[in-house]
């Protein structure tokens, strides 16, 4: 076989979200920094060619991510990627990162030494600190030191033609999130309703950035509010959610950099400091924990460090090729499988 490209991903879920690391044939980002790479991926033919390869049918799918295994540039880390989703690249992701932990300690790329193991990776948005419990020659869980999460906007008011008025905060946990307590498009969160809060929170999501718009004051590459996160607390405290994904998908995991958001809402209304922790339960009633390690500033805003702790397993090898002659190098989406935002693909 003549495939005119070839990659290698290592399958991987972590509490339900998959999240497939390319560790072969990955070709050259142009950028000097991940972040300069990431807008590359962004706003270049080339870059955009890459991702709809990988995530676009007949190759990809709806569900999950790719993520491209990049060459550090930070002397402190050990390995860098960059998540490729339908929509766009992405610069931060908390189940992708114990995804790519979890793919570099049991492929071997990265060794494992047991009972711990410490993988520094570098993302657009910053350094993250994995710490692996490993045994066995297997990677158990991953807890991560995330990114500082800050505020930028609590109970932002939004006109809906659906619910009237509702509120959101509007924060960063590694990308922007919107996040809305899920009582106000009276919905739970449950998998029953998956189809429902999804459509809700496409809707959102354009109100939100066609009104509101944020870009990170150290960051440029990293704009708009990438997803709107439902959340909802049970009588125990554990806080309940659901990431909504373009084109129109729920995250199966928890979601670690909206739960890092959440976090920072917390610490901002005196219901968290630091030491505490709580479990984030997903829609499926997968886990993370989620601790508050320590606060700091980014560019003069309070912020937090959040600690998110969870599991990825391994599940395939698969690789992924291109033949010179497929009239669909680009991908396709279709509404039947991926809703009507299909259209805009």
């Amino acid at each position: 076989m003549r495939w005119k490209r070839t990659i290698q991903l290592l399958d991987v879920h972590a509490e339900g979200e998959i999240g497939r690391v390319a560790i072969g044939g990955v070709p050259k980002i142009p950028g000097d920094t991940i972040a300069a790479q990431l807008h590359w991926l962004n706003t270049d033919p080339k870059g955009d060619e890459l991702r709809r390869f990988l995530c676009l049918e007949p190759r990809g799918a709806p569900i999950g991510s790719v993520n491209l295994l990049l060459p550090a540039r930070h002397p402190e880390a050990d390995a860098a990627f960059i998540i490729l989703q339908p929509d766009q690249a992405h610069a931060s992701s908390g189940s992708n990162s114990i995804c790519v932990t979890t793919a570099l300690l049991e492929s071997g790329i990265v060794e494992m030494k047991e009972p711990e193991t410490i993988v520094t990776l570098e993302t657009a948005a910053g350094l993250v600190k994995a710490t692996a419990t490993c045994r066995d020659g297997r990677c158990e869980k991953v807890r991560l030191t995330m990114v500082p999460s800050f505020v930028h906007e609590l109970d932002v008011a939004i006109d809906t033609p659906h619910w009237g008025k509702i509120k959101a905060d509007i924060c960063y946990g590694g990308i922007f999130y919107a996040l809305v307590d899920v009582g106000q498009i009276g919905l739970t969160i449950e998998k029953a309703n998956a189809a429902g809060l999804v459509q809700a929170g496409m809707i959102l999501k354009e109100l939100i950035n066609r009104d509101i718009k944020v870009v990170h004051p150290e960051i440029p590459a990293i704009s708009g509010v990438a997803y709107v996160m439902f959340r909802d607390t049970e009588a125990d405290g554990t806080v309940r959610t659901c990431t909504t994904m373009w084109p129109g998908r729920a995250d199966r995991s928890p979601c670690g950099t909206g739960n890092s958001a959440n976090l920072a809402t917390l610490y901002a209304r005196g219901k968290a400091k630091v030491g505490d922790t709580f479990t984030s339960k997903s829609i499926i009633g997968s886990e993370f924990e989620v601790g508050l390690q320590a606060v700091t500033e980014v560019a003069g805003r309070p912020a937090v460090i959040p600690t998110i702790t969870g599991r990825g397993f391994t599940f395939g090898l698969t690789q992924v090729a291109l033949d010179p002659f497929d009239p669909h190098p680009n991908g396709f989406a279709l509404t039947d499988v991926w809703g009507p935002s299909a259209g805009e693909i």
